[in-house]
């Protein structure tokens, strides 16, 4: 079981390098799938997404894919808006929401950011050319932040997955930009919402720490996989994997929770494939004309 763990850190962290997302995104719902207490999870999740959001600055400094003045404002509203959402949390648990709020507001999260991912793509690629240039504006970027953080502690997610299509659509970042941006941001969410939860809930530190080894290794292929992808493809596996996961959580919600964690598992096996895929092609290309 040690292993799986490992292996399953590894490939949450592939996603976490290439999507800019802390991993929690994922690995919160796979773990109350597995029967973990929904506290207890997002727990865990924020302790692993801290390994993967430092394992993913490191590799995407060297991509140069960080802008650090938006990741500053992100990062430090962000960790603001934990304190504010950990009350609500506590509350939640306390009148037996959680096993119901908390899956709910995942659902309305995923699908419409797997509407603004998919289905405005196409708009976006028409106004490209107006619109190349990064628009940085402090009450957009206190917003995301507001968000992420919130978000973040109230789910027990890295806030990425709700930053990175924000910092696109909102501040027109490249998706390379918007994923290493939105990593360096995720690190002191995370942190801030990891100590709040280590101090009221049990946490599992040896399953936190075994998926954090397989994510130190899986974060650096996924940034790596970021060169060889265009921004455009990058966002329509995005919007995929928010698809994945709200059919999952649905699952969970009618009491299908092996239906939901299958059609996690067939994603990313899918997904680690075409990425192999892609680059052994990208390999070869690569030897072919040096």
């Amino acid at each position: 079981m040690e292993f799986f763990y490992i292996l399953l850190g590894l490939c949450i962290g592939i996603f976490s390098g290439i999507f800019g997302i802390g991993g929690g995104f994922i690995l919160t719902p796979v773990l109350i799938l597995f029967g973990i207490p929904p506290l207890s999870a997002i727990g865990t999740s924020l302790m692993y997404s801290i390994g993967t959001s430092v394992s993913g600055v490191a590799a995407h400094l060297r991509f140069k894919n960080i802008l650090w003045k938006p990741a500053a404002v992100l990062g430090i509203v962000g960790i603001g808006a934990t304190q504010v959402a950990h009350p609500l949390v506590v509350w939640s648990e306390k009148m037996g929401y959680d096993d119901t709020i908390i899956p709910i507001f995942y659902i309305v999260l995923l699908a419409y950011f797997a509407l603004s991912l998919l289905y405005k793509q196409s708009k976006r690629k028409k106004t490209a050319q107006s619109t190349t240039e990064i628009q940085f504006s402090w009450p957009k970027a206190v917003f995301i932040g507001f968000t992420g953080g919130f978000i973040s502690t109230t789910l027990g997610v890295g806030g990425g997955f709700v930053m990175v299509p924000m910092l696109i659509s909102l501040m027109k970042f490249p998706s390379r930009k918007a994923v290493g941006t939105s990593l360096v941001s995720v690190f002191f969410i995370v942190s801030a919402g990891f100590l709040t939860y280590a101090s009221s809930v049990q946490i599992d530190y040896k399953l936190g720490l075994l998926l954090i080894l397989g994510a130190l290794v899986g974060t650096q292929l996924g940034a790596k996989l970021t060169t060889i992808y265009s921004s455009e493809q990058i966002q329509k596996y995005l919007g995929a994997l928010y698809i994945t996961i709200l059919s999952s959580v649905i699952l969970k919600l009618v009491h299908f929770d092996k239906a939901g964690l299958g059609i996690i598992t067939l994603y990313v096996l899918t997904m680690l494939v075409l990425f192999l895929k892609e680059t052994i092609t990208h390999t070869k290309r690569k030897t072919s004309t040096s």
